[in-house]
């Protein structure tokens, strides 16, 4: 049998003092309030009294510090997935204000639709499909979660919706510790719910891609 349900769940806050974009740059650890993000999400899923079958999450530091709590919480082990991973962006490490201020970076803004600064939407909604697909599948009952990352759980999010996948990075509805919950009808995935249980009051929100 497949999953019942499919949840994507976005990190907690990120220790990011300097306020760069992260992307997938080594040792961007969970801040304080990260950590008790993560478990707001574990908990919000956990008492959706909805058993968990399977737990996926991207190979950087903050995904895998995020579904710690699901661990512990319903007793899996997370499987680590590079197709849930944060997509490449040449601005990494750089404040984005600043660089998007340079005119030696606006060649890289001019075809936002793709987008010209980082891998493909496209290519990012297809290996997030054949992951999703993949834990469905194999998760023999329950619930299925998965931890990755803001821009591919929101092109993931319009994609099913039917809308482009371009956007404004800035509009993105997918909050820290966020879940957004899917199913399959027919082959085709369904949005069934978005919450936020997490508290980012005060939060440091500047380093997705």
């Amino acid at each position: 049998m497949p999953a019942d349900r499919l949840h994507l769940v976005r990190h907690g806050e990120v220790h990011n003092p300097r306020r760069v974009l992260y992307g997938r740059l080594p040792n961007f650890a969970l801040s304080a309030a990260g950590r008790r993000m993560a478990r707001q999400a574990a908990d919000y899923v956990h008492g959706l009294d909805r058993p968990v079958g399977s737990l996926v999450c991207s190979p950087l530091q903050r995904t895998r510090e995020s579904a710690e709590p699901f661990s512990e919480l319903f007793g899996i082990e997370p499987v680590i997935d590079e197709r849930v991973v944060e997509p490449t962006n040449v601005f990494e490490g750089q404040r984005m204000k600043r660089a998007v201020a340079n005119p030696l970076n606006w060649r890289y803004l001019a075809h936002p639709a793709v987008p010209s600064w980082g891998e493909p939407y496209a290519q990012v909604i297809a290996r997030m499909d054949a992951a999703m697909t993949d834990v469905w599948t194999g998760t023999e009952a329950g619930d299925a979660v998965i931890v990755s990352h803001q821009l591919p759980i929101w092109v993931t999010h319009l994609h099913v919706a039917g809308l482009p996948a371009r956007h404004d990075p800035r509009r993105r509805r997918c909050a820290l510790s966020s879940v957004t919950s899917f199913q399959r009808d027919a082959g085709t995935w369904v949005e069934v719910g978005y919450a936020e249980p997490a508290s980012a009051a005060g939060a440091v929100d500047v380093g997705a891609v």
